[in-house]
């Protein structure tokens, strides 16, 4: 790549030079920076940035990489840094890699500052282009959809900390005959972060909902009615919670916790399962904490989000299962509108070990009359 200066509207790539070194030290110094940058020196010095700016970048460039400032159009401070390395020469492919500045963040800065740069690696050589993502940083999953990239899939124990432990990374990958425009979604995000009827609030589950989640799925009574029947750890929730943003971006499941509108309090659970050998139906599945049931949250919830589902997703069927002596739960579902569709024997795996049948509802766009229900 050359390394001529990139222009946009809201950003301008260019080469560091030494009168960014506070601005480059206080940005790698900002804890978020070093949460996903982990391996850089702590504290990060103004020796750090002098070798940067001096070595650090020249070595990328040889490479056959970039490295480049991110800089306010306007006033040229820097406000982060954005380059392609790990270059595959035989492949024309690199990788790239970005972070912004604390006082830079919420104003599109890294999106615009990887289509553009992603834009002139491609028309200049690069075939592919790779982006790495932590799980639970869906600020960055935002920035690669929103730059074109597509999830690839989890590259595992791809990533290292500095105790040497190592965790997955998502994969994303931009290649030169991929269109410009962002990726479609098939989960959108919530209008206004949130769903309510006045009664009940849905929103996204977050990593802060742990200890409310696991005490609810080690209610005997949730269990039995669980896929499993068995009850979780503490930690496969707490991972859960931890990577449910991630998952609603993939298109995969969409959890949300069920409060109490007048209150805030949280009732019960929620979640939307999509399949890929499912295409346009998701399953969904709730679960209620014990002082919060019979004022009929259950059925409010699945409305609420049933709703959604049909106005903003291609989802055009729901589906959801209970077993026949769930009597609290089949009486929800009818009242949501989903019609009982038959019997599947063994479905589900009993308290005992043995399978036990199930009994299957549908939910269509045309079912969900909620002025009459």
């Amino acid at each position: 790549m050359d390394r001529e200066t990139i222009g946009t509207d809201r950003v301008r790539l260019r080469l560091f030079r030494d009168s960014d070194i506070d601005n480059l030290m206080a940005g790698c110094n900002d804890s978020l920076t070093r949460r996903f940058l982990p391996h850089l020196s702590a504290p990060y010095t103004e020796a750090d940035a002098h070798w940067w700016i001096s070595e650090g970048t020249t070595g990328v460039w040889a490479r056959g990489g970039a490295a480049y400032a991110i800089a306010d159009p306007v006033t040229d401070r820097l406000i982060g840094g954005i380059g392609v390395d790990h270059v595959v020469l035989a492949r024309c492919q690199g990788e790239v890699g970005y972070w912004v500045a604390p006082w830079a963040r919420g104003r599109g800065v890294a999106t615009a500052a990887t289509r553009a740069l992603a834009d002139r690696a491609l028309s200049q050589g690069f075939a592919r282009l790779e982006l790495l993502t932590e799980q639970e940083n869906v600020a960055s999953q935002r920035v690669a959809l929103a730059s074109g990239f597509r999830r690839e899939g989890t590259r595992r124990d791809a990533g290292t900390r500095p105790d040497g432990s190592r965790h997955d990374l998502l994969a994303w990958s931009r290649l030169a005959t991929d269109a410009d425009t962002p990726q479609a979604r098939i989960l959108a995000d919530l209008p206004g972060g949130a769903l309510t009827d006045g009664v009940v609030t849905l929103r996204p589950l977050t990593a802060a909902d742990g200890d409310f989640v696991y005490d609810l799925h080690c209610l005997p009574d949730v269990i039995a009615a669980s896929m499993s029947t068995v009850a979780p750890t503490r930690a496969d929730v707490a991972r859960r919670c931890l990577l449910a943003p991630a998952r609603w971006l993939a298109g995969e499941r969409a959890d949300l916790l069920i409060l109490d509108a007048a209150s805030g309090d949280p009732a019960g659970e929620i979640a939307l399962y999509l399949q890929e050998s499912q295409p346009g139906e998701a399953m969904i599945g709730y679960a209620v904490a014990p002082q919060w049931r019979g004022y009929g949250y259950p059925g409010r919830a699945t409305r609420l989000l049933a709703r959604w589902v049909f106005d903003h997703t291609g989802i055009q069927r729901l589906t959801a299962g209970t077993a026949p002596t769930n009597l609290r739960s089949q009486r929800a579902l009818e009242k949501s509108g989903f019609q009982r569709e038959g019997r599947e024997r063994g479905r589900l795996v009993g308290s005992t070990g043995r399978r036990v049948d199930a009994l299957r509802y549908g939910l269509l766009p045309q079912d969900l009359d909620l002025d009459s229900r």
